[in-house]
C-alpha cells in the first residue's frame, strides 16, 4: 500500500495535537506560553497553515503530558510526512483557504461537489479555463493566468487511474449550457466531461432547469470524506466574491451531506456521457443558443 498523502498526514496530526491539548486541559494561550512561542504559530499548526517540526513536537507533546512511546513515535512519522504539502509551490498565487481546500481535495477519499455557476476547476478544458479565469479576475497579468492554469491541470491528475478518491460532481444545467468562451471552446469542455463522466471513479449527474426551486440556491459546495475515522467530514463554500469558508462541525458536514442527497434526488443520471454528448451536437449546430431561439420567435411575430 501506498503511504498516506502529506495532506492526510497533516491533517492527522493537527487533529491528534489538538485532542492531547484538550485532554491536558490547556489553552492555547497556555501552551504558548510553555513553549515560548507566539500564540499565533500554535493556532497557525493546529489550523493546518504550518507544519512542525520533530524538535518542536517533541517538547509539545512532553508539555501536553504524551508518554507513550508508540503514539509518540506514530505523531513524529506523521510530522515527517507532512513537510511537503501539495501544490506549495502555487502559495504565490492562492490564499490560505484555497491552499487548505487543495490539501483536503488531494487527501480526501469521497469528494462530493455540487455546482451552479461554472465547471469545476478539476474538470475544465484549458481553453474554458484561459476564458473563466479572467472574466472574474480582470486585474490577472498574463504570468499569474498561467500560473492558475498549470496548478488546474496538476490537480486533474487526481482523476486519472484506477486507484484514488470516489468522485461525485452534480452540475446545474445553467453550467453545461453557458457557452463560456463560445461554441468552440464549449464543444471541448462538454466532449471533455462526456469522457470523464464515463471512468469508474466518476459519477456524473446534471440537476435540469426543470427541478425548480432546490437546496443548492444558496451556492457551490463540496464535501470531502477521509479514508479514517480520525479525521471528521470537511465542507467547504466559496461565493463569487472569493470569499470561502471550511467547517469540520458535524452538525454543518452533516447538513451539506444531506442538502447534496436532496439534490441527488433530482438530478438525471442515467446515460450522462450520452447525454452530453447530445449537448455537445446542439451546441455545434447552435439550437441551444436561447438568444438566436428569442430572435427566431421575434421574426416569426413580425411577419
Amino acid at each position: 500500500m501506498s503511504a498516506p498523502s502529506p495532506a492526510l498526514q497533516r491533517l492527522r496530526l493537527r487533529t491528534e495535537l489538538r485532542r492531547a491539548r484538550t485532554s491536558a486541559g490547556l489553552t492555547q494561550r497556555q501552551v504558548a506560553e510553555k513553549m515560548e512561542w507566539s500564540s499565533s504559530k500554535l493556532i497557525r499548526i493546529e489550523a493546518g497553515e504550518v507544519g512542525i517540526s520533530v524538535n518542536d513536537l517533541r517538547p509539545l507533546l512532553a508539555a501536553y503530558g504524551v508518554t507513550d512511546r508508540r503514539r509518540i513515535e506514530t505523531l513524529l512519522d506523521l510530522a515527517r510526512g507532512g513537510r511537503k504539502m501539495p501544490f506549495s509551490e502555487f502559495r504565490d498565487i492562492f490564499g490560505k483557504e484555497f491552499q487548505q481546500y487543495l490539501e483536503f481535495e488531494s487527501s480526501a477519499s469521497l469528494v462530493r461537489m455540487f455546482n451552479s455557476l461554472q465547471i469545476p476547476g478539476i474538470l475544465q478544458t484549458e481553453e474554458y479555463m484561459r476564458t473563466i479565469i479572467p472574466a472574474y479576475n480582470r486585474t490577472l497579468s498574463e504570468e499569474a493566468l498561467e500560473r492558475h492554469v498549470e496548478a488546474r491541470l496538476m490537480r486533474q491528475e487526481l482523476l486519472v487511474g484506477d486507484e484514488g478518491a470516489q468522485w461525485f460532481f452534480i452540475l446545474d444545467e445553467a453550467v453545461i449550457r453557458r457557452q463560456v468562451g463560445g461554441r468552440g471552446v464549449m464543444r471541448k469542455q462538454l466532449e471533455r466531461l462526456s469522457e470523464l463522466a464515463a471512468r469508474p471513479r466518476i459519477t456524473m449527474m446534471i440537476l435540469p432547469f426543470s427541478a425548480g426551486a432546490h437546496a443548492g440556491m444558496e451556492g457551490p459546495f463540496t464535501h470531502f470524506e477521509f479514508e479514517t475515522d480520525e479525521i471528521a467530514d470537511l465542507a467547504y463554500m466559496e461565493n463569487p466574491r472569493g470569499d470561502s469558508y471550511t467547517t469540520n462541525d458535524p452538525e454543518e458536514t452533516g447538513r451539506y451531506l444531506g442538502r447534496f442527497w436532496e439534490l441527488e434526488d433530482l438530478v438525471v443520471k442515467d446515460d450522462i456521457p450520452e447525454l452530453l454528448r447530445r449537448l455537445t451536437e446542439r451546441v455545434e449546430t447552435g439550437s441551444d443558443d436561447l438568444v438566436a431561439l428569442l430572435r427566431s420567435a421575434e421574426e416569426s411575430s413580425n411577419e
